[in-house]
C-alpha cells in the first residue's frame, strides 16, 4: 500500500466507525473549553471531566476566576497532575483575558499561544473544537498512530502535524483528529496493539513481522 492509499483507507474506515465526533471534554463555551484542555495535559479526559464541575462552580468565566486564590484552584485541580503549574496558569491567563482581550478567548493561534500554559496543541484544540477553524492537534496518541500507520516518519509532533495536514483534506481535519483518538483508545492503544493487531495496522502492513516501536515526541 502506498501512503496515499493508506490515508484513503484510514479516512474511510474511521468515518464509518465514528460518523459523529462529540468533543470529549465537557464545556459550555470557549473559556471552559480552554481551561479543560489545559487541564488535560498528561491527564485523561475522563479525569478532567470529573474535576471541572467543581472548578466551574467556583468560577466559570475569567472575570470571576481572576479573583479566586490560586490555592483554591490548586486544591480542585490536584487530581489532574501538574497542579502547581496548571493552577497558576489558570489564574494568570484569566487575568490576561480580562486585561488584554476584554474577557474573551482569542480566536487566533498567536493570541492563544501567548497565554500561560497554552502551547500549540492546546491552542489548536480550542481553534478546532471551539471556533471550528480547521486545525489538526497532534497529541502523543496521534503521534504514535501516525507512525504505526506509515503516515509520517514521526521525528516530532510538529513534523507529524505537517505530514497529516498534507495527506488529508482540510475539511476533514477537525473531525479526523478526534476519530484517530477514539480509534486509538478502542482498538490501537499503546499496549493493546503493537502495530500488528488492529484492523488498520493489519491492513496497512499485512507483512509486518515485528512489533512497531514508535518514536516518542
Amino acid at each position: 500500500m502506498l501512503k496515499k492509499e493508506r490515508a484513503a483507507f484510514i479516512l474511510d474506515t474511521l468515518h464509518k466507525l465514528y460518523p459523529e465526533t462529540p468533543v470529549p471534554l465537557d464545556n459550555k463555551d470557549n473559556y471552559t473549553l480552554l481551561i479543560a484542555v489545559l487541564l488535560s495535559a498528561q491527564c485523561t479526559d475522563e479525569r478532567v471531566n470529573k474535576v471541572t464541575p467543581a472548578l466551574f462552580q467556583l468560577a466559570d468565566n475569567p472575570f470571576d476566576m481572576q479573583h479566586v486564590p490560586i490555592d483554591e484552584i490548586y486544591q480542585i485541580v490536584r487530581p489532574c497532575g501538574l497542579a502547581p503549574q496548571k493552577s497558576s496558569a489558570i489564574s494568570t491567563l484569566s487575568k490576561i483575558l480580562v486585561d488584554r482581550f476584554n474577557g474573551e478567548v482569542p480566536s487566533d493561534l498567536k493570541g492563544l499561544e501567548s497565554l500561560p500554559g497554552v502551547g500549540h496543541k492546546t491552542a489548536s484544540v480550542v481553534m478546532s473544537q471551539g471556533f471550528g477553524y480547521p486545525a489538526f492537534p497532534v497529541d502523543t496518541h496521534i503521534h504514535r498512530l501516525a507512525q504505526r500507520w506509515g503516515l509520517t516518519k514521526g521525528k516530532n509532533v510538529v513534523q507529524t502535524e505537517r505530514d497529516l495536514k498534507m495527506l488529508f483534506p482540510k475539511d476533514r481535519w477537525n473531525q479526523l483528529h478526534l476519530q484517530i483518538i477514539f480509534y486509538g483508545r478502542e482498538f490501537c492503544s499503546a499496549r493493546g496493539c503493537d502495530g500488528r493487531v488492529c484492523k488498520i495496522c493489519k491492513t496497512c502492513y499485512p507483512n509486518r513481522k515485528k512489533p512497531f516501536i514508535a518514536r516518542k515526541p
